[in-house]
This record gives C-alpha cells, structure tokens and sequence, in this order.
C-alpha cells in the first residue's frame, strides 16, 4: 500500500502547515502540499500528504475522510498515479482531436463545408 494521500474540497484557509498538523496526530508526515493556483496564488482546494510508513497513510483516511473541516467535508483517499500521455489544455500525445469521425471536420459539409 502506498503512503502518498490525496485531499479533496479543501477550504482555500487550509495551508501547508496545517495540513500538515491535521495528519500529524495519526504518525510522521513526510510531506504536505496543498496545489496552489500559478496565477493568483490562491489554493486550488486540494493538496496531497505522504505519510511515513503505509499503516500510518490507512489510519488517518480511515479518521479524516468525510471530516468537516470549515464546513466543507473533505475527501481523503490513496493518491493515484499520474496518467501519462496527457497533455495541458486537452492536447493528447496526439495532438488535439475533436473526433475519430471521418465526417467531422471543416470540408464535409455543413455551413461553409462545399457541399450544397
């Protein structure tokens, strides 16, 4: 089992450190990081914690998840990996696709396609 935790609806007042002290009271953190906004700064509503051993991560999902913190209740599971392949602003390994449909596209009839 994996120590990385996901955290979910966090209010935008929760920040590193007291992330980090909510998930201390159930073994040592490794790590606490709420995602943070590149332009404004402001918190993304969601962060991640890696706890220092597996047994450490289960107990405190167990406990938190569910919990109102700010009456907002937050959501606390295992993080996911990544998935790879996926690009910013909805460009795939392949570049952007409206569709695998021959018939979609500019050209194939429609407004302006050249069919009349």
């Amino acid at each position: 089992m994996s120590s990385k935790i996901y955290v979910g609806n966090l209010p935008y007042s929760v920040t590193h450190s007291t992330l980090e002290s909510n998930f201390a009271e159930f073994g040592s953190v490794a790590s606490a990081k709420v995602m943070m906004d590149r332009e404004t700064g402001r918190s993304k509503g969601f962060g991640f914690v890696e706890m220092a051993s597996a047994e450490a991560a289960e107990a405190a999902i167990k406990a938190l998840n569910g919990v109102s913190v700010d009456g907002r209740s937050i959501t606390v599971n295992l993080a996911r990996p990544r998935e790879e392949g996926r690009g910013p602003g909805g460009y795939g390994a392949n570049g952007f696709k409206a569709s695998n449909r021959a018939d979609v596209g500019y050209g194939n009839g429609g407004y302006g396609g050249g069919r009349y």
